[in-house]
């Protein structure tokens, strides 16, 4: 049994590239492409391992995409439990702008997944997850997959003990609030579907956190800022970090390490103001490198140091 058990309902296989200029109508010049296993859940267990944290990635798995996402997975050594699945596992496409700086993202939607199929890993976690432990449930769900899946990762964790963190959007994320977990991790363009409220100011963003813990859908929001930061808040505590300034290489991936910095941390029992600065060192880390390679363990340890967090 695993201390941080990820689900991940639609992982893919992300390739990513530059160019000079998108332009459309135009023949686009690229450089060579990489390959990185993607996904929500699977990106923070790749952190976690990183970090020196226990855990197991569960997802959903077919055709020869996603064998040679396994095959990135078992090169990185990150313990996985994988489901078979008839369908493709989908790909995903990332496209930097050499000379804005933009990432251009492009999204599949996923294979259609069978009613046996999304429940073998709900089933997942009665024999992998350790009482106690954290389950992490993260990312877009592929078509077949019903609306309240989240929530019924939330649900069946807590039935086995364990604690839950959630990152996901629009109504997938509304149930699985509506179920309660003890973590959610959403964007402010998230946060601002979720509530229906333009969010413009600090005070706007602090009410509708705050709403969400009062109202027990929540233990601890922890909201990513971008370029702004990110706040936490939860019952007693609200903490404010400004970015860790770096070169940005990319920013794909920089949400899933800081979701990964702060479960590895919490799951080891250190205070939230420990976990909050590791999430935000990891962030920052994640924007030095191109593609999905997320971040290295010996950059978070370097820029936890330039970590500045406020108590509000």
């Amino acid at each position: 049994m695993t201390r941080i058990l990820t689900i991940t309902p639609n992982p893919a296989l992300d390739l990513s590239t530059t160019t000079e200029t998108v332009r459309d109508t135009s023949k686009l010049r690229c450089t060579a492409a990489r390959f990185d296993p993607g996904g929500g859940g699977i990106n923070v267990a790749r952190v976690v391992r990183r970090l020196g944290g226990d855990c197991l990635a569960v997802f959903p798995v077919g055709g020869a995409t996603g064998q040679r996402l396994r095959g990135l997975l078992e090169e990185e050594d990150l313990p996985c439990h994988c489901v078979d699945i008839a369908g493709e596992t989908r790909e995903s496409f990332s496209v930097r702008e050499r000379s804005t700086g933009r990432d251009f993202r492009f999204v599949l939607p996923g294979p259609e997944l069978a009613p046996a199929e999304w429940q073998a890993c709900l089933d997942a976690l009665a024999t992998h997850a350790r009482p106690g432990g954290f389950v992490v449930t993260s990312g877009s769900l592929p078509p077949g997959a019903p609306a309240d899946f989240h929530a019924r990762v939330a649900q069946r964790a807590r039935a086995v003990g364990c604690r839950v963190a959630v990152d996901a959007s629009g109504l997938p994320l509304a149930e699985a609030l509506r179920a309660g977990v003890d973590l959610v991790k959403p964007s402010l363009r998230e946060l601002r579907e979720l509530t229906g409220l333009p969010l413009a100011t600090e005070p706007e963003r602090l009410a509708a956190a705050r709403a969400l813990v009062r109202d027990g859908r929540a233990g601890i929001v922890a909201l990513s800022l971008g370029a702004e930061g990110a706040l936490l808040v939860g019952a007693g505590t609200e903490l404010r970090a400004p970015p860790v300034p770096v070169e940005v290489a990319t920013t794909v991936g920089a949400g899933d390490s800081f979701l990964a910095g702060l479960i590895c941390v919490l799951a080891c029992g250190e205070p939230l103001e420990e976990a909050f600065r590791t999430g935000m060192a990891a962030s920052a880390a994640a924007l030095l490198g191109l593609g999905t390679t997320l971040c290295r363990a010996s950059d978070v340890r370097r820029l936890r140091e330039a970590v500045t967090i406020a108590r509000i």
